[in-house]
Order: C-alpha cells, then structure tokens, then sequence
C-alpha cells in the first residue's frame, strides 16, 4: 500500500525500505539559500557551540557522534575518503554539517533504487556542487545524464537588497541513474509560434492542414536509389532517400509535392502529426507557484505539479514505485497518485504529513487505509499522549494538525494567532453556498469553560458547525453545555448537532468520525482549478 512516513526518513530509509524495491526517486532536500552564501562556512567559536543548518522548523547540527558514526559505515570506502577530506577542508562549518546529512542519506536512496531506477535531486547553485560531487562518489560519475536547469522565476530583484550578484532565477536537478539501463520515455513539448510560421508556413487548402516540404533526397546512396520516379531523378551528386516502393506508397498517399516548373518531388509533413519538441535540460515552460496559483498552499518552496508530471513520466511506468523522502507538501506524492504510480512519501515534521493527507483527501480519490496509510503517527490514546507531551516544550502545533488530520480537515498552519480554530472542512449547504465547519483541539486539561469559548468562535465564525476533539474525556457538564447549541440547518433534513465532542480515543479505537450532513458537498480540487464534489444526495455539480 502507499505509505507516509512521519519521522527521520535516514531512519526509514534503513530500516522500512527494502534494496531495489523503487523505480523513480525525487528528492527537493531543504536548504536556506536565502542567507549569505559566505554564511554557510561559517566556523563557530568553541567546540561546544555546533554549527547548524535550518531546515524550515528543524535543525540540522554538527555532530562529533554522528560524523564518527558515519566514518564506521564501511560499505562505500570512497565516500567516506570524500567526507574525511571535506572535513579536513571545510571544519565544522554549516556546510560541512549539511554534507554530513545528506551523505548517507544519498547512500541509501541508491541502494533503495531498482537497477532501472533514477534519481532526480532538487537543489539551488548554493551546494549543488558538493551534493553532485557525492552522487558521483554514491553513483559513480559515468552514472551522471543530466543537469537540468528549471527557470523558476523570471526575474529576481536583488539590486534593491543592495546585493552585487546576477538576479538568482533558477533551480539544478541533479539526474543520475542506478544503471547503463534505465527506464526512460521521450517527453515533447510544443513547437512554439516562431518555429512553426517558419518552418510550417504552408496550409493545405482542403484541410487548413499546415504542412512543410521535406527533402526526398540524400547524399550518399543506400542500395538502388538513382532510379527514375514519375519522369524525375535526383539531381547530380544526390540520390533518393527511399526505396522507389516507399516513394509509391507516398504517391498513393498524397504525400507529395511536385513543383510545377519541374524537379523533384517534396514529401509532405503536417504539422498536426508531428511529436513537438523532445525535451531538453533547460526548462522554461513551467511557472513556479505564485501568489495566485491555484494549486499553492502556501507551504515554503512548493514545487508546480507540472514539474513532477514530467518527471515522472520521463522515468517511470503506471505501476512503478516513486519515492520522495523530504516530501514536504506532497507535490510528488499528489502528481504519483494522478499517474497511476505507488508512493512512498517521508517527512520530519507533521506539518507536511498533515497537509498531504489533506491533499490527497482533496485533490485526489485516495483513501486513508483503504489505499495508502500513515506511518510513525500514534495508533492509540496512549501514543497519543506521547506525542502530545513530546510537544510539550515547544509548542502542540504538530499534534492539533495530526488530530484534525484524523478527521479529513484542513489543518491551521499558524503557530500562533489561530484565533481558536486548529483546522476547517469546507462543503457546500443547499444553496450551494461555501461554508466551513471549524475544528479545535485540546491535549490537556479539560474545562466546561473551553466548550463555552469555542461556541463563541463558532458564532464569530458564523460556522455552521464545529467539532471539539480532545485528548482527554469531556465531563458531563462540557457535553450538555455542546448541547445546549442546538443543531445545524440548511443541509438537508439530517438533523446536525452545532458541536460535536470528539476524543481521541473514540477516533483511533472505535473508528469514530464527525457528523456531517447527508447530502454534503466537501470541495476537493483537482489541482488545476476545477472543483470536484462528493455528492450523497443532492445530485447537483
């Protein structure tokens, strides 16, 4: 089944993922390469003041444990001398810290990849020279087929920063291959206006085909092709290209052209039947995610979907197994599900696990536990309270975006200022007006003072329902104050309680989910704009 990993994926990696067991691997490895380049070789005062690298909320250190750790891994010999070496050159500096993460990391994905895999690695011109030096090492370099250059933006402004650099406007991905065999399909794209005024400028009258005048002739004579054809020959020093069968069968056809002064014949070629483009390693044709893209969900360097389609098609098959293991918001995950693929998908932080499930939930037909499941996440109260207090010291926001994952919602991704609202599930009333039910989470103490405030949120909201899940089992009081709301109109005549009371227990132990209206509309976009809807009674798009 499709999985998603919540945890350190070099963990997963070792010890879930079996060798040779994926097809296609993308991955897009966090880096800040907004902060000063100089920055990254920074050497730190004091052996107990580690260098660090931020990955979004985590933070990669230096490691003395880890770096010695690693140098005992002897199943790559030359990695570990290129590591040694980049040590002895680059000390305990940030970048060294951020070798030291992705080194054994690399190491696994290739053993993880089938002989007919690929790897497509996701990187800025900040380290993306040291990262290629490793996967020559991890690969080999004559496994090295690509640098491909995607224009993700336009133009970048950084005079007005006060910056004495070219504008920064593209991104590296790094291709190599398991193999002197992998799989591989040609990818087009359009010609682009130009190029076909030019070179297709006529068009067939009858049709309003356009078409070009191909070359029926060659240089260099390949068996009995000096022969006469319809009163013609090729001119001296050329000879026909295609046996004099093949040039009938054209003739029969209607494919050529015979000027009227004479000469020989043209074959014609429509542009309607032409391939376009195959595809090179400059990318200009795919639009990173803007402000008002309709696939952005406002998640740090969220990659276009269009990126991963061609991707994916380019080295992989229905049915293959794509692999991304800093998954982020699910791009790879979203666009493998779409194309038939398996998936394997593996974060560090629940805010990307949270905000796939709602992808895939929204965006596509899957089904948590019917066709992909979540691994690392509490299956219990009692992991969950584990969980719960592992937050503790930082803040719970990991754990309300897992429980309104639970419950298909929308997760708050604020730290702070959510105003009382941790999630939201948006669907349609009877008038086919957009409204959104509004979700709190509670992990510790319970009072009937809680159930009061988020009845006031809903009311402020003008939400048509919340739902309160807690860690804990609400008092009698809490349950009659939620009563005391009354129930929900204008969704059919199902009669909706205003607030629903949800533990956590209930939904991890006894399968139970919120009360939604028969006849709901929950909106799912597909991705590109459109709105698609799950219809039990209504029957209306």
């Amino acid at each position: 089944m499709n999985t998603l990993f919540y945890g350190d994926n070099l963990d997963i990696l070792r010890n879930r993922i079996r060798d040779e067991s994926v097809d296609l691997i993308y991955l897009d490895p966090p880096f800040n390469s907004a902060r000063n380049y100089n920055l990254l070789f920074k050497q730190r005062k004091g052996d107990d003041s580690p260098a660090q690298i931020m990955a979004f909320e985590d933070t990669w250190q230096w490691s003395q444990e880890l770096y010695e750790g690693f140098m005992g891994d002897r199943r790559n010999s030359r990695l570990l001398d290129l590591v040694e070496s980049l040590h002895r050159i680059l000390g305990r500096s940030e970048m060294m810290a951020y070798v030291l993460m992705m080194a054994p990391r690399l190491l696994e994905l290739h053993r993880a990849l089938k002989p007919t895999g690929s790897l497509y690695l996701h990187c800025d011109p900040v380290a993306s020279h040291y990262l290629k030096i490793i996967l020559d090492v991890v690969f080999g370099p004559d496994k090295f087929r690509n640098e491909i250059t995607w224009k993700r933006t336009s133009s970048h402004n950084d005079a007005k920063q006060g910056r004495k650099i070219h504008g920064s406007i593209h991104d590296t991905i790094l291709f190599y291959s398991k193999t002197d065999e992998w799989t591989w399909n040609w990818i087009y794209t359009p010609y682009d206006d130009g190029y076909i005024n030019q070179n297709y400028k006529y068009i067939d009258p009858k049709t309003g085909r356009r078409y070009r005048l191909d070359n029926l002739t060659a240089a260099k004579p390949g068996g009995d092709v000096s022969y006469e054809f319809h009163g013609t020959r090729p001119y001296k020093g050329r000879y026909w290209a295609y046996s004099k069968d093949n040039l009938e069968k054209f003739y029969r056809e209607g494919r050529l052209y015979f000027p009227k002064n004479g000469g020989t014949p043209s074959y014609i070629r429509y542009l309607d039947e032409m391939p376009g483009v195959p595809i090179q390693n400059l990318w200009t044709d795919i639009p990173p995610i803007q402000s008002n893209s309709k696939e952005r969900r406002g998640y740090p360097t969220q990659k276009p979907l269009a990126l991963l389609e061609r991707i994916i098609a380019a080295s992989s098959n229905e049915g293959d197994v794509v692999l991304d293991p800093f998954c982020g918001c699910g791009t790879a995950v979203i666009q493998a599900e779409r194309m038939n693929r398996k998936w394997i998908g593996i974060d560090v932080t629940w805010l990307a696990i949270a905000e796939i499930i709602y992808r895939l939930n929204s965006e596509t037909s899957a089904k948590r536990d019917e066709t992909y499941r979540v691994e690392g996440d509490p299956k219990d109260q009692l992991a969950a309270r584990e969980f719960f207090r592992s937050t503790e010291r930082q803040n719970h926001k990991p754990f309300e975006m897992w429980a309104v994952s639970l419950v298909e919602g929308e997760p708050q991704e604020k730290k702070g200022g959510d105003q009382g609202v941790d999630g939201r599930i948006p669907l349609y009333d009877i008038q086919n007006r957009l409204r959104w039910a509004v979700i709190q989470v509670k992990g510790g103490h319970l009072t009937p003072s809680l159930v009061r405030d988020f009845a006031r949120v809903i009311e402020r909201d003008n939400a048509p329902f919340g739902i309160f899940i807690s860690l804990q089992e609400p008092s009698k009081q809490m349950r009659q104050e939620a009563e005391g709301l009354g129930f929900v109109e204008g969704f059919g005549s199902r009669r909706i309680p205003r607030m629903q009371l949800l533990t956590i227990r209930e939904i991890l132990e006894e399968g139970k989910r919120p009360e939604l209206p028969l006849g709901y509309m929950v909106q799912r976009h597909d991705g590109v704009g459109r709105v698609q809807a799950r219809n039990e009674e209504m029957n209306f798009e």
